[in-house]
């Protein structure tokens, strides 16, 4: 399982690399005043569009903290099948030296290959986050805790679709519980 969790990875990068500008989210604004400290922890998916490295995953968590030369470690995990997996990777700012920072971060599984991670909406409160690539074709909606409150949901993905990304394709992975792995 680890090792299709790899490959899906690799896909994501390949995808990412090949989609040129289709899609792009370049009219996006990332969150502006971002606080990396605020934004580590856990956090839970809600939704997502579908992607290989992701098929058939469950329970799906990712973890970020600070590395000692202040990048961020990221952990990956799922379930599929019963089955657990994970992959570990790590993020960067960006643009460290703009100020104010913004939620715009390069992410890498996988050697000197990183993807884009932007963060185009924010709760106040760092309670959820909206984030997406390089296009549209990526999109995640987290959240703090394993459920989110279904009307305020909606509002995001209204603006979501209104925003150009397929809501009608949305993968809604199960989140049972805060299980630990």
């Amino acid at each position: 399982m680890k090792h299709q969790f790899s490959a899906g990875i690799i896909s994501l990068i390949s995808g990412i690399l090949l989609s040129g500008c289709s899609h792009s989210t370049a009219d996006l604004a990332p969150v502006q005043d971002f606080e990396v400290g605020k934004y580590l922890g856990r956090w839970y998916e809600i939704v997502r569009l579908p992607h290989y490295f992701e098929r058939g995953l469950d329970e799906v968590t990712a973890e970020y903290s600070l590395n000692p030369d202040g990048t961020v470690k990221v952990i990956n995990r799922g379930q599929r099948n019963g089955e657990k997996t994970q992959i570990i990777g790590k993020a960067k700012l960006k643009y460290p030296e703009k100020r104010p920072l913004t939620g715009e971060l390069r992410v890498s599984f996988f050697g000197p290959f990183y993807s884009d991670y932007r963060i185009i909406e924010l709760a106040q409160d760092y309670s959820y986050a909206v984030v997406t690539g390089a296009n549209r074709n990526f999109l995640w909606i987290l959240s703090r805790q394993p459920v989110m409150p279904q009307a305020q949901l909606q509002e995001i993905l209204s603006r979501l679709k209104e925003q150009g990304f397929a809501t009608e394709k949305l993968e809604y992975p199960r989140q049972s519980s805060a299980k630990e792995f």
